[in-house]
């Protein structure tokens, strides 16, 4: 490891994963330190503002962050991970870890995703799309439509992290309420198809060449809804997990090279966790998260953990990923 860097870690943010975020954010900087670097906290109020020790950050484009070497958006959901901070890290021409306004936005988008994996060949369960307007106009018509995936299935907000606003229908009269809750969160849904096996989660590191952690299963504890929920994840004690999974070897590195091609069909550059269902013959790839939770316990890091690269050293090879991304890209004329 190296030392020496200066790291803006923006934690907080404006979306309901703020308290999320918050802890992220305290356990990079401490990782951080420990890696030999100097941490500071910026800190996104729940309504945007940004701060340094309780005083306003003055942004100048062009003119970088506060003299930050490379920046840590340690941001879930929406004005975080969705490229709306990674733009303004652009304008302001500085360095920062993760992947870039692009494949920001289309990962946070889990209809976009989709549809760019089934256009890669990339297997994954069926699903539609369901825009607000066309339910309030032909709710019946839509509803029968979506009666060919079957049941259960799940209706999520297309633009929202953490399992917020998601529902598993198992009947058919309850698929209409289903949706308009998602709706209360975002003006596109998506319902997809249930898979029966098991959860597994796969981190990747890198850039132009990124490589695969360890693959783990997600086990819930006895009383969980049955699924991996907003109170699985964040329920001390809702969820184990286990590395390796319980799968074989072969599909161990089916879930590996799959997380990878993701990563990469996507444009994603410095990290990211890719999540899959497995069923007995196949692995269908469910979501990509391209910022993570980020304490030294969550799934991301831990998986590494169990691969051989310690918190610390994940955290100093990402600084230098995101510094690495940043010069290969002011190599280019504009």
């Amino acid at each position: 490891m190296s030392s020496g860097l200066r790291v803006g870690v923006l934690g907080g943010g404006r979306s309901s994963e703020h308290e999320v975020s918050l802890d992220s954010a305290a356990s990079v900087r401490e990782g951080l330190r420990a890696a030999g670097h100097e941490p500071v906290a910026i800190d996104v109020g729940r309504d945007g503002t940004w701060g340094i020790d309780g005083h306003p950050v003055a942004l100048h484009p062009g003119r970088g962050l506060e003299g930050i070497d490379v920046v840590f958006p340690v941001l879930h959901g929406p004005f975080g991970e969705d490229g709306t901070v990674q733009g303004l890290l652009e304008c302001l021409d500085v360095p920062y870890v993760g992947a870039g306004v692009l494949a920001s936005a289309l990962c946070m988008d889990k209809v976009m995703f989709k549809d760019l994996m089934a256009h890669v060949g990339i297997p994954q369960v069926d699903y539609r799309a369901v825009r607000e307007d066309r339910f309030a106009v032909s709710r019946e018509g839509l509803l029968d439509e979506l009666s060919a995936l079957g049941l259960p299935v799940f209706v999520k907000p297309a633009r929202l992290g953490s399992s917020v606003g998601i529902a598993r229908v198992s009947e058919a009269g309850e698929l209409g309420d289903a949706l308009a809750t998602a709706f209360e969160h975002d003006s596109l849904a998506i319902v997809e198809a249930a898979a029966v096996g098991l959860e597994v989660e796969c981190s990747v590191l890198g850039n132009d060449d990124p490589i695969a952690s360890e693959p783990g299963e997600i086990v819930l504890a006895a009383g969980e809804a049955g699924w991996y929920d907003y109170e699985a994840k964040y329920t001390p004690g809702g969820m184990q997990l286990m590395v390796p999974a319980r799968v074989s070897s072969a599909t161990r590195e089916r879930i590996k090279t799959l997380a990878v091609q993701a990563f990469r069909a996507s444009g994603c550059a410095g990290l990211a966790r890719v999540d899959f269902f497995v069923e007995r013959d196949r692995v269908l790839v469910n979501e990509l998260n391209t910022m993570p939770g980020f304490t030294q316990t969550s799934v991301y890091a831990s998986l590494f953990e169990a691969s051989g690269i310690p918190y610390p050293e994940l955290l100093d090879r990402l600084v230098h990923l995101g510094i690495e991304r940043f010069e290969q890209a002011r190599g280019h004329r504009f």
